[in-house]
């Protein structure tokens, strides 16, 4: 058999092609059918089914499977010890913790009574926290920021389905993409299309009120997050590419980090006494104050936002 494959191998590529024009398969060919004739015979097959059945029912058969049965019930039992073990580990822990709103608390110090007594009149932000984020330590929140977009860069770049790479035809990648198309659901549609108008609505209110009241560029990116991503799964890829695609993510990322940078790189030439911008604070409680906080934190909620979508769509596509 090896010597006239090895003649065969030896005649000239017009003879094959000759060969399999005439619909005459080679010897490689028809050993390779035969093989996968035996495989595929059916009474193996079956044979391998049934086996396969009873190793399954010999395997999960508690009565006759004594470890199976003791596993099953150890699991249980070291599950409520570990559970009891973790809840008495944490209620002593927080034994140990000073009494709230004792004045030998580690943070009742003058540090902390800087920010709280001249906060409000250093950053004009009713929000301590928000004066605290944006004002005092903004430019740690900038790195934070680019954080979260160099994240963002690397999952991109770990996740992304590299289109050049497989040069498809147009029906092969109409066909990828509606793999990823969620299904029609009317009424999943229909209540999207009422909640996502409020989800937007209110998280634009925590980020633009985030200097008079709890909230602030995070929080309220986090809701427009949240928002973007329940369209999609409503709507699909191809609806809300309409209005956010990569090129949008990228441009809003790009301007906001930007416009941080030079804000606050700003405050650097303009004063010495915790990078104060100069710019006017304004009337306490009002919309427009608190200097630069304001846009400040417009520029972190639409970070947040696009980067929680982001995530989103490279985690389940990977890509916009």
């Amino acid at each position: 058999m090896n010597e006239s494959r090895q003649e065969e191998n030896k005649k000239p590529a017009v003879y094959r092609i000759w060969r399999a024009l005439k619909g005459q398969p080679e010897e490689k060919a028809e050993e390779l059918t035969l093989e996968r004739e035996q495989i595929l015979d059916e009474k193996v097959l079956e044979k391998h089914r049934l086996d396969h059945e009873k190793m399954l029912e010999k395997t999960y058969d508690i009565e006759h499977n004594p470890i199976y049965g003791f596993f099953r019930r150890f699991y249980k039992v070291a599950g409520v010890l570990c559970c009891l073990a973790l809840i008495t580990i944490l209620l002593v822990q927080v034994s140990y913790l000073p009494a709230v709103g004792s004045s030998s608390n580690p943070g009742s110090n003058e540090v902390a009574a800087k920010y709280i007594e001249d906060g409000l009149q250093d950053t004009g932000a009713v929000n301590i926290v928000t004066g605290m984020i944006l004002d005092y330590r903004a430019f740690d929140t900038f790195g934070e920021s680019n954080v979260l977009f160099i994240a963002t860069c690397t999952v991109l770049i770990l996740l992304r389905n590299d289109k050049k790479k497989g040069k498809d035809s147009a029906e092969a990648e109409e066909r990828r993409d509606s793999y990823y198309e969620p299904k029609n659901d009317v009424i999943l549609q229909t209540i999207t299309k009422v909640l996502v108008p409020i989800i937007f609505i209110f998280g634009i209110y925590v980020i633009l009120n985030g200097h008079l009241s709890p909230g602030g560029g995070f929080s309220g990116g986090a809701i427009i997050g949240a928002g973007l991503i329940l369209y999609l799964n409503a709507f699909g890829f191809q609806k809300i590419e309409r209005f956010f695609t990569e090129k949008t993510y990228k441009w809003i990322s790009f301007g906001s980090l930007t416009f941080y940078c030079l804000a606050k790189s700003y405050s650097f030439y303009t004063g010495a006494h915790h990078l104060e911008s100069g710019i006017p604070l304004g009337k306490a409680g009002a919309i427009i104050s608190s200097g630069l906080i304001l846009p400040l934190n417009i520029c972190v909620g639409l970070v947040v936002a696009c980067t929680m979508y982001a995530f989103f769509a490279l985690f389940r596509k990977g890509g916009f």
